[in-house]
Formats: structure tokens, C-alpha cells, sequence
């Protein structure tokens, strides 16, 4: 009789110990294929919160044109880009808005601040309206038409805030004139939307260019050409992590020249959401690694207890003329059998228990996102297989070494 019908009469026989060596199996299959799915499953949040939130990198310096930041952001380091250049604009039939809060005493008819605006609008020159950190947060929001992006660069379009709007009765779609701050230039721009900014007026008097309702937004070109220069204030921009930040700072120095400008990393928001996940992929790595050393242990235990308990069954079929290493792979047989239902049960069970456990270990993170749905691909339980199967290999054949250090005659005369 060939040593696999002998392991499946050995199982058939001993149902009690083939029943625990399944439930043991089926364990550290659940435990693996849960750990492997939450190491995917950590994976693809990160990809999509790199993605998505990434790590803003604000520049400033006296170098800074429109023309280096775009140098800068065609890096391909760079993911997005925003300069920023402010200028008070004044108005050409619009009327801003004014403080409810009486202007104060000491402020003159030469006042600095009124110069520079006192009855004008705030222009803001970007690139991209959702870089913006109100717009990023989600404290203000658009409610009509779009938002600016890069593809509006050429041309000459503006975000007006809704109050401002709905005072001068406009709507996205409608024309608005504005002019430089001598006044000596007049531009055309078309309202291509309207946001919605819920922050309250400052609580003392302020010039309505500072107001936040006559915060007007439009394409850096077009704030330019309006007469408000080529130098923004800053330049933000948007790289995928802050192992980035370094090797972009060494290309600033290049486009800038040198050290003088000004280089800030702020990445709080991208390790609020990625660090968190990233613990709990190295913990799910960490748990794969006590699995599979835990259960090549059990198991190999649990097949030591039984060769000593099948001494006389081994001493039989060597006193037979069977070979020793066909003893030890009939054992491997037995457990390595159990390997497929119990992979089987534990993929109906494994999604469960890693979306659960994900929870859990997230719910103890501040500014972390569920997890998305755990994915179980062929590939995952591949690698579960693989790992069963080695554990079954060691935790037989390391035991199985004692079995061919036995002879028939010391096995059949020995007594307890």
C-alpha cells in the first residue's frame, strides 16, 4: 500500500486529531489571508490618500516669478502648482462690499491702507482654485458654475463670492470689469463661477479689499497682464510625499538660485491620514510573521505527540521493509491534505475579520478615514498556500528526522 492511501486511511480513522489539525489550519489560514487582505487593503488607501491629499510644499523669495514656478512645477516631482499673485484691483461697475464696523477715528484720508484699496476688490492671480487651502478643506465651496483650473491660464475668467454676487446681482456667466490699481487699465473677465467663503467679517474695521466676500480669484496670466507684476507671494506645490520634499528643495536652488527663498514642508495633513495606515500594514506584517512561526510550531508539536504515539505503527511497516522517508512523507501527507478545505473555509471568513480588525486598530487614530473594502484577489491566496505548505513541510519533516533515527527492533521491544 502507497503512503498516500496510507494517509488517507490515517485520516479517516483518527477523525478526532484530523478534526483539530483542520480547526488548527483553518486559524492560521483566517489569521494569514486577514492579514494579507489588510496589508492590501492599507496599501490602496495610502496609494489613493498620496494621491489625493499628497504634501504641500509652500516657496517664497525674491526670485520667485511666475515664470521660475512654472519651472518648478514641471518637475516631476511636482504633482500640481499654484502661485499666488495679490494685487487691489478696483472695480469697473461692481460694488464691493464695505465693514459694518464704523472706520475708526485715526484713520486718514492718506491712510496707506485706504490707498491700496480701501474701495476695491482683492485680486488674487492662481492656477488651481482647489489648491487652495480653504477650497482643499472644504470650508469653501463652489455653488454655481465651476472652479478654476490650469486649463483657464489663457484666459480671462473670475470666482466671485456669492455675497458679492448676489449684491451686485450677477450669476456665473455674466461679464465684470476690472482695473489695475492706478487705474489706467480696464480688463473684461467672464464670472465662470461663484464660491461660497462661510468665514464671518472681521470684527473691527477693515479696507474692503480684506474683506473675504470681495476675495476675487482669476488666472495668474490675466492678474499679470492687469498691470499686478510677474512676482507672486508664494508658489504652492503638491508632491506625493515628504520623501519628495529634499530631492525638491535641491531643485529650487537650481531654478531660484541658491539659498535665498524660503522652503516649508507641510505635511500634516498627509501623515494624519498615511502614518496611521502605514502602522497598521507593518502591525498586519508583523501579525503574518508570528502567524506562520506560531503555526509551524503547533502543528510541529502536534505531529511530534503523534509519532511518538504511532511508534508501533511505524516499527510494523518498517519491520515490513518500508522505506523512512516514505514514513515521514505520509505525515507530511496528513497535514498537508487539510491545507485546501481549511484555505476553503477561511477565505469565507477572512474578509470579515480583516475589515473588522482594520476598524478597530483605525479607530484608535485621530483624522483616518474606514478602510475601503477589503479585495481578496487569487494572489492572496496563493501566498497563503504557499506559506501552508511550507509550514506543513516543517512542522513534519523537522519532527519526522526522529523517525529515521528509529530501527524496528527497538521500536517493537521497547516498552513504556
Amino acid at each position: 500500500m502507497n503512503f498516500v492511501k496510507r494517509a488517507a486511511l490515517s485520516l479517516v480513522a483518527r477523525r478526532a486529531k484530523t478534526a483539530l489539525l483542520l480547526g488548527i489550519f483553518l486559524v492560521i489560514c483566517t489569521l494569514l489571508l486577514g492579514g494579507f487582505l489588510l496589508q492590501g487593503a492599507t496599501s490602496r488607501q495610502e496609494a489613493e490618500a498620496q494621491r489625493r491629499i499628497g504634501v504641500d510644499v509652500t516657496v517664497r523669495g525674491d526670485r520667485l516669478t511666475l515664470a521660475t514656478a512654472a519651472a518648478l512645477g514641471s518637475s516631476p516631482l511636482v504633482e500640481r502648482y499654484n502661485p499666488l499673485l495679490r494685487g487691489a484691483a478696483k472695480p469697473s461697475g461692481l460694488t464691493p462690499l464695505t465693514s459694518d464696523v464704523p472706520k475708526p477715528d485715526d484713520a486718514t484720508e492718506g491712510d496707506a491702507t485706504e490707498d491700496e484699496g480701501q474701495d476695491g476688490l482683492m485680486l488674487n492671480g492662481i492656477r488651481d482654485s482647489e489648491m487652495l487651502l480653504d477650497f482643499a478643506s472644504g470650508r469653501s465651496r463652489i455653488v454655481a458654475g465651476r472652479a478654476l483650473t490650469e486649463k483657464d491660464a489663457g484666459r480671462r475668467v473670475v470666482l466671485l463670492e456669492q455675497r458679492l454676487a448676489d449684491k451686485n446681482e450677477l450669476k456665473a456667466g455674466d461679464t465684470v470689469g476690472l482695473r489695475s490699481s492706478d487705474g489706467r487699465r480696464t480688463e473684461t473677465f467672464e464670472i465662470i463661477g461663484l464660491y461660497e467663503d462661510p468665514r464671518p467679517d472681521p470684527s473691527q474695521w477693515v479696507a474692503p479689499s480684506e474683506l473675504v466676500a470681495n476675495q476675487v480669484y482669476a488666472p495668474a496670466p490675466a492678474v499679470s497682464a492687469l498691470g499686478f507684476g510677474t512676482k507672486p507671494t508664494t508658489a504652492v506645490f503638491k508632491i506625493g510625499s515628504p520623501e519628495r520634499a529634499e530631492r525638491l528643495h535641491a531643485e529650487a536652488a537650481r531654478v531660484l538660485g541658491g539659498d535665498g527663498f524660503r522652503f516649508d514642508v507641510n505635511d500634516k495633513a498627509f501623515r494624519d491620514q498615511v502614518l496611521p495606515l502605514r502602522r497598521v500594514g507593518a502591525f498586519a506584517g508583523s501579525l503574518l510573521w508570528l502567524i506562520a512561526l506560531s503555526g509551524a510550531v503547533i502543528l510541529g508539536l502536534i505531529v511530534l505527540l503523534t509519532i511518538k504515539e504511532r511508534r508501533d505503527e511505524l516499527g510494523m511497516l518498517l519491520a515490513l521493509g518500508e522505506k523512512k522517508w516514505k514514513l515521514v512523507a505520509q505525515h507530511t501527507v496528513e497535514v498537508t491534505a487539510l491545507l485546501l478545505p481549511a484555505l476553503a473555509l477561511a477565505a469565507l471568513g477572512a474578509q470579515s475579520f480583516a475589515a473588522e480588525a482594520g476598524e478597530t486598530l483605525l479607530a484608535r487614530e485621530e483624522h483616518t478615514a474606514s478602510l475601503p473594502e477589503m479585495r481578496m484577489e487569487a494572489a492572496d491566496l496563493g501566498r497563503v498556500a504557499g506559506i501552508g505548505l511550507g509550514i506543513s513541510l516543517v512542522a513534519t519533516v523537522v519532527p519526522g528526522v526522529g523517525i529515521l533515527r528509529l530501527h524496528p527492533r527497538s521500536i517493537l521491544t521497547h516498552t513504556e
